[in-house]
């Protein structure tokens, strides 16, 4: 339907660079105003009234163009961010290579507004052509020039309801089509991380990275050992939490760029024995997304690279390390290496460890140590951890049913569970009576010595 819309309006895609931009009424793309986000429409609204353009632009567009709900609105406005700063009184200035505006709605919902970006004139880059400061204001013209995707690059009035396209993204989503803006080893090189995306949107979209966009990426990967560590971070969980994470590990590999750049990508694509393990937590996180349901970063990348603590652990012990010891060395020994390349945040790696540290625990069923485990603030990730091993087949199955029992088993049931130090359930224990104690008799006398 989508693409016969679009051939109507446009017609075939012709070669070249486009002449200008495309206005498509409301009437022939279908986005209705009452699709935006309520927040979003108040920030085009004021930010149109003060006398700026202001547009809903990128992805918000796209995904309603392809019948998805989005996640997220942007504005793209003339204003620059100390004229958008000034109008809302919830609003905040970040980021020092590329300036934007958080306008904040309500306790945590937050609408970025980006001001339109002009050519590169202003621009400064590296040696390796990545750029590191780009403040340059301009136009929606040059706006939609500078950026990434030809899919992106669409911006949709709420006043008017109309579609504004420079770059013939619609014509691309109708072919479900992922094409570059520009030319491809330029844009690559200003921005790295350009490749993750264009390998998460591919995947994430169900789109065909096109082959002009496509045929540079396989050698550029090298790029992205000049990125930020925090920047690689967060675009690690754009593409995690997708909701499409597995196709999105396997895009990188297509294009070549799981080597290097990343060793957990390296450990999740590379180590066939926990390669079912990494599937499975995956597919546990796309669910619960898809369900509107919480999720963990520090669960999930304990999962990403609990295969590569384990072979440390077993490695360390092998060396004569006791296994408590060697199993707190293994964990420091895989943060570090992954802290070379990607930042993961103090908080989410305190919560890895926690996980990590108890599943030896889990072992241990005799005794009072069960029940002090059942008081561990982490005992229910520990152990749901647990499960996704056993259900791997990396763990006893056995021990993740008898957890699942023990938690919801009543007292009496609890101890009659516990087991002892040999595998075997330990019996209940019987006190035994004591029979009065008789007193004592002094050689030669009666009770009580009397003499």
């Amino acid at each position: 339907m989508i693409q016969k819309l679009i051939r109507r309006v446009f017609g075939k895609r012709k070669s070249g660079k486009p002449t200008g931009p495309v206005v498509v009424p409301v009437q022939q793309h279908g986005i209705q105003r009452s699709e935006i986000a309520s927040s979003a429409l108040k920030v085009t609204d004021k930010l149109q009234e003060a006398g700026y353009e202001a547009y809903v632009v990128g992805g918000a567009v796209r995904d309603l163009l392809l019948g998805k709900h989005p996640k997220d609105f942007d504005v793209a406005t003339s204003a620059t961010p100390e004229q958008v700063h000034a109008l809302f009184r919830r609003s905040r200035i970040i980021g020092k290579r590329f300036r934007i505006v958080h306008v904040t709605f309500g306790r945590d919902e937050v609408i970025e507004v980006t001001t339109f970006r002009g050519d590169s004139d202003g621009q400064v880059t590296d040696d390796a052509g990545r750029i590191l400061h780009d403040n340059v204001w301009g136009n929606q013209e040059q706006d939609a020039r500078r950026r990434d995707f030809t899919v992106n690059a669409l911006y949709y009035n709420p006043a008017t309801q109309e579609v504004i396209d420079y770059h013939r993204g619609m014509d691309d989503i109708a072919a479900k089509r992922l094409a570059i803006i520009g030319d491809p080893v330029q844009r690559f090189r200003e921005d790295p991380v350009r490749l993750l995306r264009a390998a998460r949107l591919a995947a994430k979209l169900e789109l065909t990275i096109s082959e002009e966009t496509r045929k540079p990426i396989a050698g550029m990967g090298e790029l992205l050992q000049n990125v930020p560590a925090a920047r690689l971070f967060d675009e690690m969980l754009k593409l995690l939490f997708s909701g499409h994470a597995w196709q999105c590990l396997h895009q990188l590999r297509e294009e070549g760029l799981h080597h290097g750049f990343f060793p957990l990508l390296d450990v999740i694509l590379e180590q066939p024995m926990g390669e079912r393990f990494v599937q499975l937590a995956l597919d546990n996180t796309d669910q619960r997304i898809r369900e509107d349901k919480p999720v963990s970063v520090g669960f999930l990348f304990a999962a990403l690279l609990w295969h590569e603590v384990l072979a440390a652990w077993k490695d360390r012990q092998a060396k004569g390390e006791l296994p408590t010891p060697a199993l707190f060395d293994a964990m420091d020994q895989v943060l570090e290496v992954q802290e070379e390349k990607l930042a993961i945040p103090r908080r989410y790696s305190v919560t890895m460890k926690e996980v990590w540290a108890l599943q030896p625990r889990f072992e241990q069923r005799a005794g009072k140590r069960p029940f002090r485990l059942l008081e561990h603030p982490r005992f229910r990730a520990g152990y749901d951890f647990l499960a996704l091993r056993a259900e791997s087949g990396e763990a006893d199955t056995e021990l993740a049913q008898w957890w699942e029992r023990f938690q919801v088993a009543e007292g009496s049931e609890r101890e009659h569970m516990l087991v002892k130090e040999d595998g075997a359930p330990a019996k209940k224990r019987r006190r035994r009576k004591r029979k009065p104690s008789e007193p004592a008799v002094e050689a030669g006398g009666d009770a009580g010595g009397n003499e």
